[in-house]
């Protein structure tokens, strides 16, 4: 077993697939305290699952490729996601109300479309993530918009965490909150749709929020939470990559389960938050 696992690792295709999971668990990890932060994980995952119907139409139009899925990803999660923010400002309903509307009746039609859709196989590994099988080029897209991510959120960092914890004292100090605000959105739904062949549609949400929600559990610092998400994402992902290769799973999903049993550690032990320092002080 020892032999044919480093017969694996002398492979190419196996060398992009640990540095983009070193890339993807980082970048996912660090944007993630601003989703905990700001208490849009839900949104998160409405917009990982609105996702399908762009990817499906980019693919009918255009053919399948990194491109064109990463295009239909991108136009679906911004009509979605401002979309809901837009009708919810013309209109009675909340945000999370259009947004629900939105995301449902978008992913109804991307099911429709997906009858029609011949390269269904290659589709699936969008659909529910495929690292093994990324590209030169998709390694390339993936360090591009990890790199832009994490610079940007570290430029902003000041100005944004006064923006989420005090949003009043942020509009009263001269920072754009509105221009903010939609930045953080748009870096969100950038790193949302570069994980889609990590993990794919589906559990690219447990990517971008369990890593900082881990973190919250251990400390009250915010900076902390940024950069220790991104460390725990990091090292989530390359340890599930080593052990899907043994357990026959997966990458994708071994790199949620791994994630999820750090939260489950952090959930329980934390000295200070976990559910046994829960009980004691009761």
């Amino acid at each position: 077993m020892t032999t044919t696992f480093y017969d694996f690792l002398s492979e190419s295709i196996a060398r992009r697939a640990l540095l983009a999971c070193a890339l993807f668990g980082f970048a996912n990890g660090f944007m993630s305290a601003f989703v905990v932060l700001r208490k849009s994980a839900l949104k998160m995952g409405t917009l990982s699952h609105g996702l399908l119907p762009g990817i499906a139409l980019a693919v009918l139009l255009l053919g399948l490729s990194s491109w064109s899925a990463l295009a239909g990803a991108i136009f679906a999660a911004m009509f979605i996601g401002l979309g809901s923010i837009f009708m919810s400002r013309t209109s009675r309903l909340d945000e999370d109300t259009t947004l629900a509307i939105l995301y449902t009746t978008a992913f109804a039609g991307g099911l429709i479309l997906l009858q029609h859709v011949a390269t269904r196989q290659k589709l699936d590994e969008w659909l529910f993530g495929s690292i093994a099988g990324m590209s030169d080029t998709d390694l390339w897209i993936a360090f591009g918009t990890s790199v832009i991510a994490v610079l940007t959120l570290t430029a902003l960092q000041r100005p944004l965490l006064i923006y989420l914890f005090e949003p009043n004292v942020a509009a009263s100090l001269g920072v754009p909150v509105r221009l903010l605000n939609y930045t953080l959105f748009g870096i969100m739904i950038l790193m949302l749709v570069s994980s889609l062949q990590a993990v794919g549609c589906i559990l690219s949400v447990g990517l971008m929020v369990t890593p900082g929600a881990t973190v919250y559990l251990w400390s009250d610092n915010p900076r902390m939470i940024f950069l220790g998400g991104g460390i725990i994402g990091c090292l989530g992902a390359v340890s599930a990559f080593f052990l899907s290769y043994p357990l026959g799973w997966g990458i994708g999903s071994t790199i949620v389960l791994v994630l999820g049993a750090l939260f489950l550690i952090a959930y329980i032990f934390s000295p200070r938050y976990g559910i046994l320092a829960h009980w004691n002080r009761k």
